[in-house]
Formats: structure tokens, C-alpha cells, sequence
């Protein structure tokens, strides 16, 4: 067997793990996920999900199920604790032209990954679980690993090893990457209760809500099924017990007719990133892995589903020879930088936020803007390689996008019927042509499986344009206005979503932007 048919193997079937196995089960590379563990997780573990990482599963097939099981939010609460007032909500509907799910949801992990694991499962593959990788061998063209199963030790041959081990990753050691940053002396307590805050003992709290205050703040989350509290403990503080928790619970919602304890833990809060992310490219850091994020405003798990987006299709591009190796560099030097001055940064902020404390974040510019942050949607990538990238809105106004910027998700009218963006980006690369269909603009054919071209006019083309099979009707210059390029523009979508360049329109120069990204021409044969 070649190295390029070799499978990569997943290590970690967390949140992270079981996203990247559906990332590489969406694109057909071949895999193995493998856990240690006996099952997966059943701790009471990360509950809030943000807009970027329903897109990302709703491109893997899964989210579907996700909503299902969760609770969805279009406000998220800013509770002044010692008045027990409404500072300023974000309202998530401000996003209904930029995603097609405008809000967030709460799903408790443990939900969670039985759900992500039954998608993999429909898409042909399972979590092996009671797999132990205990040693590894990085060469120059796969990896062996040494893995303990049910049935004995076992050797296994990769392509690419991906380390979704979580913050204690045996991986990230065994290459003897250091992790840099620090650890926190306060600690965050989670308790999950059952209590009747929307009958008996209305409170009509939003249902994601952040009580802030100097002395002691608190973070309410309302889970399927009960309420959460997230508060933090002071540095050396004793465990509190049972009734001093609800006590605590009491002091922030008041009292109540009935109210019982569900389950408890603790959590260590951190900003530590892995000081590099890949090896030879053989071997990759992700999700907690890579960047231990502390856990405010979502940015832990949602931080790490980012890496699970940018990653899969890069793999199969190379695997498929439609990209030159070169391409795996970018995952790093994108991902990083996001997680460590941003993600980790903005975390740290909200802290300080909570607590009142010095360097706290501020208002931004726009209830859209708020918004856009907060569901990281506002996430643009170092698309470049020249130190260009953002997690933050900084207009009051949607602006014009850029390269790296994730692309906004508007609907459009294609050749069968309503299609958005991201539904044309599933599968390859999309050029975006900016055009007037009237005058017959020249749109190459789609005879690629790397790379779709549209044109986006607000004229319908005509039956005898010969672009009827490659046009999208855009009502109103609705997209047109949303993505704000100049007139006669192309813009280059990448298969994650994310927008990897913008120029103006002239002969070829869509097959010259992916060769400019990919490293290799755009294949024409399909298959």
C-alpha cells in the first residue's frame, strides 16, 4: 500500500475528533478514529454553540440532528447583577442576511457527541473505541503508530496522524511540543439544576445570559431539559457542597418553589496554545490539542471546531492531487494566530468583563456588529500569509469582503431551484462572477470537480444566453450588495467557506487564483 492510500487516523473522539472524522468522511478521505476510552464522554462538559460551528456542521451533515436535541437562542443576556437589569442583549436576528442560523444553541456535550458519532455512523464509519495509541513513528512518507486495542497491540500505518487528544494530548508530548501561555489560579464551577424559572417562578431571563459583577458573576444557560450555572471559584476556595451551591444559585435568581442539584465540575482556566501545530506534515494539533482556550462566550469548543473546518479539505485536495503539499502550511499559519491573539484573547477579555476588572472588553460599533463577533462569524483568516486576519467586527455596517473573510451565506436563485453560498461551497472551490448576465459575460463551463463558476446578476439569464446552467439570479442585488465588491469582480470561495481572494473579472483569472492558492492547475476531468 502507498503512503497516499494510507488513512489518516483521528486520535480523540471529542467534539473536535468526531467533527474532523465528518470533515474527512464529507470529502471521502479514508480514515480511522480512534478512542481510548470505553464510550465516549459522559461528563458534564462545554454547552453553548455559535453560528460558525452549526455552518461548518450543517457542510458535514450533521446538524440537522443538533437542532433537534437543542435548545436555539437569537438573545444572548447581559444581566447587571447587583441591579438584576438588562445591560444590552446581543440579538442574534441581526444576522438573518448573513447565515442561514441566526442564533445559537445549547446542547450539553455529552449530547452532543452521541449525535456527531450516529452521523459518522450513516456516513459508513464508527468511532473504534478502547484504541490506546501508546507510540508513534513520524517518516517521510506515513506514520506508524502503536495502538493497544481489545484484541492486542496493533500497528497501524497513516498518512497523517491528528491529535484531537484534548488539552492533556499524549500526542502533543510525545513530539515534545512545549505549550506556552498560563493557567489561571481561579477555577469555574459547573452545576446543572433542575429548577421552574418559565411557569412557577418566571424569570424570563434570556435563555443564554451573563450576570456580570464585581464581587461574583455568574453565566446562565438553559439546557434541553434544565438550567446551568457557570460561576467561578476564588483561588484556593474549598469545594462548596451541595447546599451551599444551591444557596448560591438562590442568591442570583431568588427563591424558588422547587429546585434540585443535577451534577457538578470543575474546570482549570486557561490561555495555553502549543508552540508550533504540525510536524512534517505528517502529524497535526487540533482543538484542545493545539489551544487550550478558557471558557467564556463559547470560544473553547467553537475555537476548536474552526481548526475541524480548515483542515479536512486541505487533506483531500492534496490526497487528490489537486493541491500541492504546501497547501497542509495553511492550516497552522491560519488557525493559530486565531486562537491565540484571538479566540484566547477575547476569552480573556469577557473575563475581565464579567468581574469589571481593567482591560475589559467594550460596546462595538453595531447591534450587527456585536452579533457577527459573538457567533464568530466575524472570524477572516490569514488567507495570505501576510499577518491579515480578524476575529471582530469593527464596522457598524457590514463591509466589503475581503480574502480570508468567511463568506457571508445568502440565498440565490439557481438553475434547479434556491441555493445559498455555502450549499454551492460543499464540494469544491466556487468562483463568484459579479456581472451583468445581459451582456453575455464569458463563464467558463463547469468541467471541474475542484473548481464551479456562477455568475451572480440581478438579470435572470436568459434560455438562449448559453449561461442558463451557470448563473444565479440574485432579486434586489441582495448578494450583490451583501459581498459590496466592484462591478465586473470575481470572488474565489474555498470549500470551507472562507473567501481566498478578490479580483477584478478578465479572461482566466478564476483558474489562475486557485492555481495561485492550490499550487496546481484546476483539474478538468472529473472523478
Amino acid at each position: 500500500m502507498t503512503a497516499d492510500q494510507l488513512p489518516v487516523v483521528v486520535v480523540g473522539a471529542g467534539p473536535i475528533g468526531l467533527t474532523t472524522a465528518l470533515g474527512l468522511a464529507h470529502y471521502g478521505v479514508p480514515f480511522l478514529l480512534l478512542e481510548e476510552d470505553a464510550t465516549l464522554s459522559s461528563d458534564t462538559k462545554a454547552g453553548t454553540t455559535l453560528s460558525r460551528t452549526l455552518e461548518i456542521w450543517n457542510r458535514y451533515g450533521a446538524v440537522e440532528e443538533i437542532l433537534n436535541a437543542a435548545v436555539r437562542i437569537d438573545e444572548i443576556g447581559d444581566i447587571d447583577r447587583a441591579t438584576n437589569t438588562p445591560r444590552a442583549s446581543v440579538r442574534l436576528a441581526e444576522l438573518v442576511n448573513d447565515t442561514q442560523f441566526p442564533f445559537v444553541i445549547n446542547l450539553p456535550q455529552q449530547r452532543m457527541e452521541p449525535i456527531l458519532a450516529a452521523a459518522l455512523e450513516r456516513a459508513g464509519h464508527t468511532v473504534r473505541l478502547q484504541h490506546r495509541v501508546t507510540s508513534f513513528e513520524v517518516l517521510e512518507d506515513r506514520v506508524v503508530l502503536q495502538v493497544e486495542t481489545p484484541d492486542g497491540p496493533q500497528t497501524l500505518e497513516a498518512a497523517q496522524l491528528l491529535a484531537c487528544d484534548g488539552g492533556r494530548s499524549k500526542v502533543r508530548d510525545a513530539l515534545g511540543v512545549p505549550v506556552v501561555g498560563e493557567t489561571l489560579p481561579e477555577r469555574y464551577m459547573l452545576i446543572d439544576v433542575a429548577v421552574d424559572l418559565d411557569v412557577d417562578n418566571a424569570r424570563d431571563y434570556p435563555y443564554l445570559a451573563y450576570f456580570a459583577d464585581r464581587t461574583e458573576w455568574m453565566v446562565l444557560i438553559r439546557q434541553p431539559d434544565n438550567w446551568r450555572f457557570l460561576f467561578p471559584l476564588a483561588p484556593g476556595a474549598e469545594t462548596p457542597g451541595d447546599v451551599d451551591l444551591l444557596v448560591k444559585v438562590k442568591q442570583f435568581i431568588g427563591e424558588v418553589d422547587r429546585i434540585e442539584l443535577l451534577g457538578t465540575v470543575i474546570y482549570n482556566v486557561h490561555h495555553r496554545v502549543a508552540d508550533k501545530w504540525t510536524v512534517d506534515r505528517k502529524v497535526f494539533l487540533m482543538g484542545d490539542a493545539a489551544h487550550l482556550i478558557t471558557p467564556m462566550w463559547a470560544l473553547g469548543l467553537n475555537t476548536g471546531a474552526l481548526d475541524a473546518s480548515n483542515l479536512p479539505w486541505r487533506l483531500a485536495w492534496v490526497l487528490r492531487g489537486w493541491a500541492d503539499p504546501a497547501l497542509l502550511d495553511g492550516y497552522e499559519q491560519e488557525q493559530r494566530p486565531v486562537a491565540v491573539n484571538g479566540s484566547g484573547e477575547m476569552a480573556e477579555a469577557a473575563r475581565k468583563y464579567m468581574s469589571h476588572q481593567q482591560g475589559a472588553v467594550t460596546a462595538d460599533t453595531s447591534d450587527w456588529a456585536t452579533a457577527y463577533t459573538r457567533t464568530l462569524l466575524g472570524v477572516r483568516l490569514d488567507v495570505d500569509g501576510v499577518g491579515d486576519w480578524s476575529m471582530v467586527a469593527t464596522t457598524a455596517e457590514p463591509p466589503a469582503v475581503r480574502a480570508g473573510d468567511r463568506a457571508p451565506d445568502l440565498a440565490l436563485q439557481g438553475p434547479a431551484g434556491r441555493v445559498t453560498i455555502h450549499d454551492l461551497v460543499r464540494e469544491s472551490f466556487v468562483a463568484l462572477y459579479f456581472t451583468d448576465v445581459r451582456r453575455r459575460p464569458d463563464i467558463p463551463l463547469n468541467d471541474s470537480p475542484a473548481l464551479r463558476h456562477y455568475a451572480v446578476s440581478r438579470w435572470d439569464a436568459p434560455h438562449d444566453s448559453g449561461l442558463r446552467d451557470r448563473s444565479l439570479f440574485d432579486p434586489g442585488s441582495v448578494v450583490t450588495n451583501r459581498y459590496g465588491v466592484p462591478a465586473e469582480s470575481v470572488v474565489l470561495l474555498r470549500p470551507d467557506g472562507h473567501v481566498a481572494a478578490v479580483a477584478p473579472l478578465s479572461a482566466g483569472v478564476a483558474f489562475d487564483l486557485y492555481t495561485r492558492v492550490t499550487g496546481r492547475p484546476v483539474p478538468r476531468e472529473e472523478g
